[in-house]
């Protein structure tokens, strides 16, 4: 059970009427790279964002390091002391500088003195590599160094799993390999992370196991390698036609 970083059992969400979670069924190992795709609205953000506690699911069971993740304060503790998170759009205080951002966090809940906060942020500020920007405000960043920003003060907290929704969808295309080049290197690292994208290189590079959602159910799940040579449904074919040819 220990090797079991994350747990979803029969997972079911909805929003109102709208069945938006099928009995979602998932395990993620510690050092496994699991990437999520699939077409738009097909429930792929709501996965990861039921896993991070942003959103209730209704039934079933999500486990984190074999405990049960429910709607409570401690749950919810656990979860901002293991789960980062990076979203679509970068979420940076605008008016604190890159460091400022940064440093937030490990000393609110983390209880970190600001020096050890900020010897903490310029490590990962150095890891994703852009240390020398430290002091400027993000409105003077790019997208692309933005969203190492927004990744480098998740990883301030020290989490054990990481969860990208779409990281790179808000990013102009050159900005795009910048930001996924740095996850990459998380990868290789050997960090636990979740990966919602449409990025199929990326994913054929980084992923162990690819699962394909469709209408709020997982359709497909797979070794990457078997997915990309040998997808086993049609619907899962028509997809990777689609965005292969792009």
């Amino acid at each position: 059970m220990q090797n079991t970083a994350i747990s979803l059992t029969n997972v079911n969400k909805w929003f109102d009427n709208f069945h938006v979670l099928k009995d979602i069924n998932l395990t993620v190992n510690t050092g496994e790279k699991v990437v999520i795709c699939g077409p738009s609205g097909s429930g792929k953000s709501t996965v990861v964002r039921c896993i991070n506690k942003l959103e209730e699911h209704q039934s079933g069971l999500i486990s984190l390091y074999g405990k049960e993740l429910k709607n409570t304060q401690e749950s919810i503790n656990s979860i901002q002391g293991n789960v980062g998170m990076v979203f679509q759009q970068f979420n940076l205080f605008p008016h604190l500088n890159v460091l400022e951002n940064l440093i937030l966090g490990p000393m609110k809940t983390r209880g970190k003195t600001k020096d050890q906060a900020i010897k903490i942020a310029m490590h990962f500020l150095e890891r994703v590599h852009i240390p020398d920007q430290a002091k400027k405000m993000p409105a003077q960043l790019s997208g692309g160094q933005q969203q190492r920003v927004a990744i480098a003060r998740s990883l301030c907290m020290e989490p054990k799993v990481m969860l990208f929704d779409e990281p790179t969808s808000s990013l102009d295309p050159e900005m795009i390999s910048e930001v996924l080049d740095v996850i990459i290197e998380l990868a290789n690292d050997g960090m636990t992370m979740i990966v919602v994208t449409h990025e199929m290189g990326f994913a054929r590079k980084v992923a162990d196991k690819i699962l394909f959602m469709d209408q709020g159910k997982i359709v497909e799940q797979n070794t990457t390698e078997e997915f990309f040579k040998s997808p086993k449904t049609d619907r899962c074919k028509t997809f990777l036609n689609q965005i292969l040819k792009h």
